[in-house]
């Protein structure tokens, strides 16, 4: 059983997830700390089976993510500290299957996530045995269709964004409109191996965003996009050396700090974090070229694992 716990308290996270490993339940196969870090197509590229989500976020609450994943097939377990009727009525009225309130009670979670798995285990069963008889009488239900690859290439952009902290800033819906536009450009490229420029990048999105050829129009989209994409590749750097500043071993830090910046430079942020220099006055460097190819090529990568 796969797990995916949405809450912007990252001790509850922890906590959530130890509780989940602990009580052999399933596996935490991802984390995120507000609703507008995941959507429909990311819970089916991480085949999430349960979903644990927070009622209040600061960008994006419980109520309304969930309103965004009509069609999920999983089931969703809302946590939060009101226990007003009509607030939980509501979550109810969306399709939440339980209701756990805070602060986290480790025997009511493992009982009601229990129940939640026995549940989902019982559906599946059901869902097989219809299937079963539906080829049997000769009317064999229709497959489930397959997530598009584009789907999926977006959802594993989105899900390294996530990973890497940045996903709530403004310049990552230009790198996911660069992601999906280098996925469309090699797709159609017919075995040419340059990449285009990192202008022509910018350009590209930069026209398609404003639909126009208008070169002036471009030229200060392109402008403001290049600001937005440093600003997100900033935080995400930040992010790291602040993770490798805690912990050194931490996983996200080993696996994401070496791949999409030089070290020299997450050394350098990390030594500014430590000595609580002004953002402003920053020394670190930030090559956005080779951001965002080695973004393209990871999310490439995790999405044929």
């Amino acid at each position: 059983m796969r797990f995916f716990i949405v809450d912007d308290d990252p001790a509850i996270r922890s906590m959530l997830a130890q509780i989940i490993e602990d009580a052999d339940l399933g596996e935490v196969c991802g984390e995120a700390e507000d609703g507008t870090t995941i959507d429909l197509d990311f819970l089916e590229w991480k085949r999430v089976d349960i979903l644990l989500i927070d009622l209040l976020m600061p960008n994006r609450d419980g109520l309304e993510t969930v309103r965004h994943l009509r069609g999920y097939q999983g089931k969703t377990v809302m946590l939060s500290q009101i226990e007003t009727k009509e607030m939980i009525a509501e979550a109810y009225s969306h399709g939440i299957e339980y209701y756990v309130t805070k602060p986290i009670n480790r025997l009511e979670v493992i009982s009601v996530l229990q129940k939640v798995k026995e549940r989902l285990l019982l559906q599946q069963s059901i869902e097989g045995i219809q299937r079963s008889l539906s080829v049997l009488s000769g009317h064999p239900q229709p497959a489930k269709k397959e997530p598009l690859a584009e789907s999926s290439f977006s959802a594993s952009a989105k899900f390294l964004l996530t990973e890497l902290g940045m996903i709530s800033e403004n310049g990552s819906k230009d790198l996911l409109a660069m992601m999906d536009n280098l996925h469309h450009w090699e797709k159609s490229s017919s075995g040419h191996n340059r990449f285009p420029s990192l202008k022509e990048i910018f350009m590209s999105v930069a026209a398609e965003k404003l639909n126009t050829t208008n070169t002036t129009a471009v030229n200060k989209e392109m402008k403001a996009a290049e600001q937005r994409v440093r600003r997100a590749i900033y935080q995400a750097l930040t992010h790291l050396a602040s993770l490798g500043l805690t912990d050194y071993s931490n996983p996200k830090f080993e696996s994401y700090a070496a791949t999409f910046f030089d070290f020299v430079e997450i050394r350098k942020r990390m030594m500014e974090l430590e000595s609580k220099t002004d953002t402003s006055m920053s020394n670190a460097k930030i090559n956005t070229k080779k951001f965002i190819f080695v973004l393209y090529i990871e999310a490439k990568r995790r999405m044929e694992i």
